[in-house]
């Protein structure tokens, strides 16, 4: 047996049910068990139980209104989601065991979670399961995963600072490397002192841009540190800040009535990404502004092949570093997600079963 932490279903802090004796799982055919070492806290853990999938929900983040049982939209895939369930996107650990078809010397390996599964044998790449949310997740002592979805690292960083990379970073690093951003561009991000957003300053950064941020004033400092060149405050109005058609590219985690004022940043032939809207969901579009500057929209889900061996080589060769906000035993999920929800940290809140 192990302690984990059961998301009963829709609702408020009631629905996680801390316990001690939960199932070791199994590994399968070509899975791997993992000994949990540190687990990341994120928005969609909090999304997936509040239920701010659905599309009923029309508020940001911060008062999401919980959806009617079994709402086939209230989860990433537009599935119903299957209660109970592990929830935790995040994993460093190591692998203890192997299913049939593993090499046993993955045994004892130090790894990673890549958090996007891809279903084997799909023709279509966007047919996925995500760790945590259509499989158990790494709010739990042991877990299995797909062999090729544990990636070996090799760092000197301890299991909570490795444990903050996985969602967020992936995310971020998505998110610029379909936006092609390069050395000399100039990105404006929003949401810069998350977990998503402040791996976007670091990985834009690190590709030679220049950075614009979106924090909060008391937040400015620690973004800056992270490597953006100016920080503005949230809600502050961007065209008369920034300029107008000044920006070759937005990495948005926010959305909300900002949207507008971010696409008229936007160089003609700007690139704009998604992959979050805490801000709120529905947002405003002129489609004249879209067709007549020739702007570029994408959301952004599912990884493509190249981010999460690219994020482990970073790691590895100490090019982004982690900010973890705070640590926490398993137990305490409950005020890990409280403190969450009051938005005043930088970085990641890390849970150590």
């Amino acid at each position: 047996m192990m302690k984990a932490v059961l998301l009963r279903g829709y609702g408020g802090f009631e629905q996680l049910d801390y316990r001690d004796d939960v199932a070791v799982p199994v590994p399968g055919p070509g899975d791997v068990l993992i000994r949990i070492g540190a687990a990341g806290v994120n928005n969609t853990d909090i999304n997936t139980r509040t239920g701010w999938y659905s599309r009923t929900v029309t508020l940001g983040t911060a008062e999401p209104a919980a959806p009617v049982a079994g709402d086939a939209a209230a989860s990433w895939t537009g599935a119903p989601p299957s209660f109970p369930r592990i929830q935790g996107a995040d994993a460093c650990g190591r692998i203890v065991g192997v299913g049939a078809g593993v090499d046993p010397r993955r045994i004892g390996a130090r790894v990673l979670v890549e958090p996007v599964f891809r279903i084997p044998g799909a023709l279509d790449r966007y047919r996925v399961l995500y760790f945590g949310s259509e499989t158990d997740g790494a709010f739990a002592q042991y877990t299995c995963v797909p062999t090729a979805y544990a990636h070996a690292i090799s760092s000197a960083l301890s299991d909570a600072e490795l444990a903050s990379f996985p969602c967020a970073y992936a995310a971020a690093e998505n998110m610029l490397s379909r936006l092609h951003v390069g050395a000399g561009e100039t990105v404006l991000i929003t949401g810069a002192s998350g977990g998503v957003g402040s791996a976007a300053v670091q990985l834009a950064k690190r590709r030679g841009a220049t950075v614009i941020a979106i924090a909060g004033a008391e937040k400015a400092d620690a973004v800056r540190a992270l490597g953006a060149s100016i920080v503005l405050e949230r809600g502050a109005r961007l065209p008369a800040l920034v300029g107008r058609e000044q920006v070759d590219a937005v990495v948005d985690i926010v959305g909300g009535d900002q949207f507008c004022d971010l696409l008229d940043t936007l160089r003609r032939g700007g690139r704009y990404a998604t992959a979050g809207a805490i801000g709120g969901p529905l947002v405003s579009l002129d489609l004249r502004t879209l067709y007549l500057k020739d702007l570029r929209l994408l959301g952004c889900t599912v990884l493509d092949d190249a981010v999460f061996p690219n994020l482990i080589g970073y790691i590895e060769r100490g090019e982004i570093k982690p900010v973890v906000a705070s640590i926490r035993p398993l137990g305490e999920i409950v005020q890990a997600q409280q403190e969450f929800a009051l938005k005043r940290h930088t970085g990641k809140i890390v849970l150590i079963p």
